[in-house]
């Protein structure tokens, strides 16, 4: 099992910044590790995505304005997020697992942009 705990998220204005990070523990291989995010009402989408040697996946809406890292010595991944908008908010949940196949979720952070 791998376990996934989240932090960061809150209430920022609209234009700011927030950082995201998720450290995993556990036994389970992972290589994979990224955010995804949900709003009510509609399906989770993904944010962006990090596989172990260099790939990294953004959703479009974020391009150019958020940014995923991770520091492979602390199992931990970190979103930072600027020029934050108001749809923006959402629930953001950390995930893991192998090639982008993520079988492990953290329970998730609120994300709330106000206008």
């Amino acid at each position: 099992q791998v376990q996934l705990v989240e932090s960061g998220g809150g209430l920022v204005q609209a234009g700011g910044s927030l950082r995201l990070s998720c450290a995993a523990s556990g036994s389970r291989l992972i290589n994979a590790m990224g955010w995804y995010r949900q709003v009510p009402g509609k399906r989770r989408e993904l944010v962006a995505d990090i596989i172990t040697g260099g790939r990294i996946t953004y959703a479009d809406s974020v391009k150019g304005r958020f940014t995923i890292s991770r520091d492979n010595a602390k199992n931990t991944v970190y979103l930072q997020m600027n020029s934050l908008k108001p749809e923006d908010t959402a629930v953001y949940y950390c995930a893991a697992g192998f090639m982008s196949s993520y079988a492990y979720w953290g329970p998730g952070t609120q994300v709330t942009v106000s206008s």
